[in-house]
Formats: C-alpha cells, structure tokens, sequence
C-alpha cells in the first residue's frame, strides 16, 4: 500500500506545485494502478504496482516511436516527459553486467545447449530479475546471444 500513498502523495504535491505534465502523469498512474487494482480484486503490492508502471513506460516508449514516424514530435516529446515521471517510482535499473551474469547462470541451471533452448533459459532468467527494472527485450538478446542464436 505504501506506493500508491507515495503517488498520492505526489498527485497533491503537482497540484499544489500547479505542475500540469507531473499531475495529468500521476493522475494517469494512479488511475491504472486503481484499475489493476480493481481488475485482480485486491489492493495491490509494492511489485504489482511496479509492474504497471513498468507497462505504462513501455506503452509510451512505443508511442514515441509511432509519434516520431508520424512527424509528431510534440506529442513524442510529451511522452518523453511521462516516461521521466514514471520512471522515478521504479527501482533503479539492472546494469548489463547484471544481466548477463544472470543469464549465464539460467543457462548452467536449465542446461541449455543452443537455440532451442531459448524459452527455459528466458524463464528462468525473468524469474531471478523479479521485482527489478530491466527490459525483456535486452534480456532475450542477451539470452540468444550465448546461445548462439
């Protein structure tokens, strides 16, 4: 419960602030975190909460890529400016040290041998980054890349 009482917090420090992008941001934030929380029927923890803005960061990041083939680089830049937001109520990230020590420890423990093996190894990896900020698209190449796919 501490999250969302650290947004609403935040939401009535923007308000009093009048900081128009971090307010519509964390009203945003805490409208999808009421969501989920209402879609599981439960209040939810620290990691679920996480997890959402996590999704959040990520629809934005493809909507910039959409806005800037567009030639809408306005509304790509609004979005920039979410991601910056959001990205405060996540953990720090994972250094790519990190990741690949433990990729390379999925693999000794599932026993991969080659390319085939990618979905164990994805598996096992995600499941040792539990509850930490790291993309499962850095994950997966550095997972194809030792084993050679």
């Amino acid at each position: 419960m501490a999250f969302v009482d650290d947004v609403n917090k935040a939401l009535t420090d923007a308000m009093r602030a009048r900081d128009e992008r971090r307010l519509s941001t964390l009203r945003m934030l805490k409208s999808a975190l009421v969501n989920r929380s209402v879609e599981r029927g439960h209040t939810l923890d620290d990691h679920e909460a996480t997890q959402v803005v996590a999704t959040l960061i990520k629809q934005r990041r493809e909507s910039i890529e959409q806005f800037t083939k567009g030639g809408r680089q306005e509304l790509a830049d609004k979005e920039a400016a979410e991601i910056k937001v959001l990205e405060g109520y996540l953990p720090p990230a994972v250094s790519m040290e990190e990741v690949e020590q433990v990729v390379a420890d999925a693999i000794a423990e599932t026993g991969a041998a080659g390319p085939k093996d990618l979905g164990k190894v994805m598996k096992a990896a995600l499941a040792r980054l539990a509850g930490k900020t790291v993309e499962g698209k850095l994950v997966n190449e550095v997972v194809r890349k030792k084993l050679g796919g």
